[in-house]
Parts: structure tokens; sequence; C-alpha cells
């Protein structure tokens, strides 16, 4: 893991293969790791790959203040974090919260942005749409109250144990991924971190984010307990560039870790559309 100085912070990073340069974000509460089915697919076609661990996971980059974690902080980490590497255009791939970032990056910053690729999360307007309309959104959603309320989730969440609930990965089916997961949460600071990602939420700015122009693939899979149909299928709504809709169908939420084959696939399909230059100096 390489540690890649960015936006005044340093990040731990995942980083390999050689080609078009590909930025990977993860979710909540997971890590790079999430990832390794994913890269190796996308490195055997000619890609290079970044997988940041994110604002708050990294123990370079976890500064203090919910404020700190914004997702225009976010943003800002993904566009440093990739100019740093050496791609100042990329292709964008995120899931969950790397998802909802990614939205906002491509939304805000198409001239930086090859291509966006995103799994489990819609479009942020759309998501607040649903949140707005469906009562079956709202329910699924019940579970980020609690993650806004500080110490109440800590609690929950790790208990007095210090260690996981299992809540926190229950579903996915690799043991090693789940030990990175958890290794990386556990650290000081790290959950509440994390957490302050939520507590940042500024819901007005999620209902007025910007339609997508760049050319899109989102994936949504119709196990996944925390986000319904409803947005899912409104996704497209707030996508004017090419738009492809891919729905796993048994899947639940873990894509990177349990669908590695089925991401990997719709990732290349998107990201063989907009040819990009090499990435200098891979591996």
């Amino acid at each position: 893991m390489r540690q890649i100085p960015a936006n005044g912070l340093l990040f731990d990073c995942e980083e390999g293969g050689a080609g078009q340069p590909v930025v990977l974000l993860h979710g909540f509460p997971e890590s790079a790791a999430s990832w390794r089915h994913v890269t190796p697919r996308l490195h055997e076609a000619g890609y290079a790959t970044l997988v940041p661990n994110q604002r708050g996971y990294s123990p370079g980059a976890r500064p203090e203040g919910v404020e700190s974690y914004a997702v225009e902080r976010l943003t800002e980490d993904v566009l440093a974090l990739a100019e740093a590497w050496g791609a100042p255009r990329f292709h964008l791939v995120g899931h969950d919260w790397g998802a909802a970032v990614a939205w906002h990056v491509a939304a805000h910053h198409p001239d930086r942005v090859a291509t966006l690729t995103a799994l489990s999360v819609p479009h942020l307007s759309a998501y607040a749409r649903a949140i707005a309309e469906d009562d079956d959104q709202r329910q699924r959603s019940e579970y980020v109250n609690l993650f806004r309320t500080p110490g109440k989730a800590e609690h929950v969440l790790l208990g007095k144990t210090g260690r996981p609930h299992e809540i926190m990965y229950g579903g996915i089916k690799d043991p090693a991924m789940v030990a990175e997961h958890a290794r990386v949460v556990t650290q000081p600071g790290a959950l509440t971190a994390a957490l302050s990602w939520y507590r940042a939420i500024d819901f007005p700015a999620f209902v007025g984010l910007p339609a997508v122009t760049v050319p899109t693939t989102y994936l949504w899979s119709d196990q996944d307990p925390a986000l319904g149909r409803t947005g899912a299928e409104r996704c497209a709504d707030y996508v004017t560039g090419d738009y492809e809709y891919v729905e796993l169908t048994g899947a639940n939420h873990w894509l990177p870790e349990n669908e590695p084959a089925a991401v990997a696939d719709a990732i290349l399909r998107r990201v063989r559309q907009v040819p990009l230059p090499a990435l200098a100096g891979g591996e």
C-alpha cells in the first residue's frame, strides 16, 4: 500500500496495473480491500487502478470536526488524489458512499471524469426524491438517523468490545475482506470519522445535485436492504450522458466483494467506450 499526499492529507492507497487510469471509491464501513477481486480483472484488460482508503479511513487523513467530512471535501480529495497520481482525467467507480461521492464529482467536474460507474447508491437527487416520496425507501433509510447520532451509533456498531457488530458486515462472503475492513474502521477515531460522512449530510444539496453529463453505468441489486427500486429506476432521470442500468438479481448490497465478475464486466463495458491516455509510469 502506497501513501499519497493530497488535499493536505495523507491517504493509504492500493494501486496496480498499467494503462488507462481508473479510480475506485469504497463505501461504509468498508476499505480499499473491497475492490481486491475487481481490480485484477481491470489490470488484465489494460487499466491502471487507484483505490484509496478515503478520508477518515486513512490514519493520515482523519481530521477532526464533522464539517471536515462534507461531500465537497470528499470530492476535493478525489480530484487531488487523481492529480497526484498523474491522472488529470480518469474513469471513476464508486460503491455505496463511494458512489455518492462519485456522483458528486462527476456532476460538478465532468472535465475531469471520463466515465462513471456507480454501484448501489443512485444519483443523489434520485435518492433524495425516493426518500421524500416512497415509504419503502424511507423505511430502508431509517438507519441513517442512528448513524447521525454521535455516541449512540458507535455504541451500537462496536459496543463495549471494540469489535464490529455482525450487522456491519453481514453478507460479505470473503472473511479476509471482512477482517481488513474491520481492521481499518476499528483504528482509534476511524469509526467516528467514517460516521461523520453521515453527520455532515446536507440533504437539500442532495436534492439540488446537477444531472450527470458523462457516460454513466449504474448497478443496483434487488436484494439490497438499504436501497430500494424507486431510487434505482429514477436514476436515469438525472443522467443526460449515455446511460446503462444494470440490475443484479439475487445479489445483496456488497457488490464489489460478492459480485466482482459482474462489476468488472460493467466497468469494462463503460470505460472501453471512452479511451484515455495511459497513465505514465504504471507497473
